[in-house]
This record gives C-alpha cells, structure tokens and sequence, in this order.
C-alpha cells in the first residue's frame, strides 16, 4: 500500500494493530493444540447444524491429514499474518477457516450460544482479512513491503500480486 493511498499514520497503526492481532489468534490456536490430534475429531464431533458433514470427517480415515492441515494451517497464517509476508496468500485461506468454523458451531440461527444470532466471531475475524487483503496489510511494515523491493520479486507477476505490488511494480 502507498502512502498516498493510506488515509495517514491512524490507518497504518491501525492495519498493523488488527493483521498483528488475527495472527496471533491463529498461532495461538497452533500452539495451544500442537500434537493433539484428537482435539480436532472432539470439535467436529460436536458440531449440529452441519453434523453430518462435520460429524463424518470425525469419524473419516483422513482425520489425520485434516488434523495435520488444521493445525500447520493455523501455524502458518499466524506467521504470515504476523510478520506481514505473504498475507495475500494466506488471507484466503484463514477467511475459509474462519466460515467452516463459523459454520460448525452453528446451531441455526445461533451461533455456539443464544447470545449470538447469525454474526459471531469468525465472521467477524473473516470480515477484518478481507479489509486487511484489500488495504494490502503486508505492505505496511510488514515483510511484503522488503519482499516488493527484492529485483526477482519486481520481475516476477505472480510475485508482484502477492506482495501488494501494480503490473507495473508499484506498492498498489
């Protein structure tokens, strides 16, 4: 992001405060389950509105892989998002986890409690890395902003797209 496409030093703090923030809450959750392959099977097996979806992929062979994808999926967008590389890779991602959690606690039209009707948390969260994908929140100190700088990086347009950079090679 270029500065003169920031509304100012608020805005900046703000982008930073918020990917730094939603990183944490996915490594966390990498760190706090690392190894318990068991944790995941318990969580689908308790899920209601989607229960024959969720509840079949508990009692699945492929538990192990999703335990493994879960766990190092949350390992790495919390590092991306945290550092602020890659966030335009990682973005969809952590917006995919957020709705199929979003969809597993469901109890329609609540969601985990009776405290919350439709919106909770994740939406929320997947809501904040759309804006931080669209405001290219790597960009703003963060290591895409390093990355965009590095030549291989400028020539390649696959690259450029990922670290918040135009065709041309400007932060965007």
């Amino acid at each position: 992001m270029s500065k003169s496409e920031s509304s100012g030093p608020t805005e900046r703090a703000v982008i930073v405060v918020l990917r730094v923030m939603v990183g944490w809450i996915f490594l966390w959750a990498a760190i706090h389950h690392y190894g318990n392959s068991a944790y995941v099977g318990a969580f689908l097996s308790a899920t209601k509105t989607f229960h024959p979806i969720y509840g079949a992929l508990a009692r699945s062979p492929l538990l192990p892989v999703i335990s493994f994808l879960v766990e190092y999926g949350h390992l790495l967008i919390g590092l991306s998002l945290i550092t602020g590389f890659l966030v335009r890779a990682s973005g969809p991602f952590a917006i995919l986890i957020m709705l199929l959690y979003w969809t597993a606690h469901m109890n329609f039209p609540y969601i985990d409690n009776a405290n919350y009707v439709i919106v909770d948390e994740h939406l929320i969260i997947a809501a904040v890395i759309v804006w931080l994908m669209v405001r290219h929140a790597g960009q703003v100190c963060g290591l895409d902003g390093l990355v965009a700088r590095m030549a291989p990086v400028r020539r390649s347009a696959g690259m450029r797209w990922l670290v918040g950079l135009s065709p041309q090679g400007r932060a965007v």
